[in-house]
């Protein structure tokens, strides 16, 4: 048996993470699991989103964050490690910038990732072990500044595609009613709600949804059961979500937001039923490294 560590910082537009996971090599099986994950809250939506660029204060903290996430890397003796940003970077004037002052101050490379790159490191997120062989999926990853939607028809990939829908972006008044109609004019011309579809989900907020539930026989919540959920969390303010529901400030107020994105999508796609796993962005990468580490290669075709 052999065990690798891995190491993967998605720069969202949310938080900051760091996933250090190990990988298990038994013979044939390979087998990944999480050994330590750390998020910092920066919120680089809120400047990308507002004032199109990323502000020298929170420059100055994403450096720090990185460096803080180098040092543990090392500590770790991993394997390889990547660092991916998304919406946020895709869009900051400056983003050229900070990603050569991050690389200046702590040796790390940040890769500003286009909705298509995005799209294939989720499918490296190990989709294939949670769906069946036969019937309609959709992976849906709902982040602060885009929506990933990939569709699974009998465990191909079918289609994918990024939009500008996210819960940072809702929050800054960003998100028009034409890119929701964008969003379900895709939906819809897929034509799969009498198919049965379900959802896969992903990110931060569903996972949160789905400990709110506090099920314990089935990775699943149905439509009425996040509905119910939703007008439940939204009945409390801010600063109750945070007081009684016990939220943290920066998962208080993009629940709601997120809520809503599920919601329509599964409306739109007649999905009953949404699966939640916990895997993300930074899983994805992990799957990544390892291939690479193997001389594999697997991107959506």
């Amino acid at each position: 048996m052999k065990i690798l560590k891995f190491a993967a910082i998605d720069i969202g537009s949310n938080a900051v993470r760091l996933l250090l996971s190990n990988v298990v090599e038994d013979g044939n099986d390979v087998s990944f699991s999480k050994s330590s994950l750390v998020r910092m809250p920066l919120r680089l939506g809120e400047d990308a989103f507002s004032i199109g660029s990323i502000s020298t204060r929170r420059i100055d903290k994403l450096v720090k964050i990185i460096g803080a996430y180098r040092n543990l890397i090392e500590v770790e003796d991993v394997v390889s490690y990547k660092a991916c940003a998304t919406s946020a970077m895709r869009e900051a004037s400056n983003a050229a910038e900070v990603v050569e002052l991050v690389k200046q101050k702590t040796g790390v490379d940040i890769e500003i990732i286009n909705g298509q790159r995005e799209a294939e490191i989720i499918y490296l997120n190990g989709i294939d072990e949670i769906k069946h062989e036969h019937g309609v999926f959709m992976y849906v990853d709902v982040g602060g500044g885009s929506t990933e939607v990939t569709l699974f028809r009998n465990s191909n990939i079918e289609t994918s595609h990024s939009f500008n829908i996210g819960t940072i972006r809702m929050l800054k008044g960003k998100v028009t009613k034409d890119n929701f109609k964008e969003l379900k004019h895709w939906i819809k011309a897929l034509d799969i709600d009498s198919l049965n579809p379900k959802i896969i989900g992903s990110g931060g907020n569903i996972n949160k949804l789905y400990k709110f539930s506090k099920k314990k026989d089935s990775p699943t919540l149905l439509r009425n059961e996040l509905k119910s959920i939703y007008r439940q969390i939204k009945g409390y303010s801010y600063e109750d979500r945070i007081k009684i529901l016990k939220m943290n400030p920066d998962r208080a107020d993009v629940v709601i937001p997120a809520s809503k994105i599920f919601l329509k999508i599964m409306k739109w796609s007649g999905a009953n039923e949404v699966i939640v796993p916990t895997i993300g962005v930074s899983d994805g990468i992990i799957r990544m490294l390892y291939n690479d580490y193997k001389g594999e290669t697997r991107l959506v075709d």
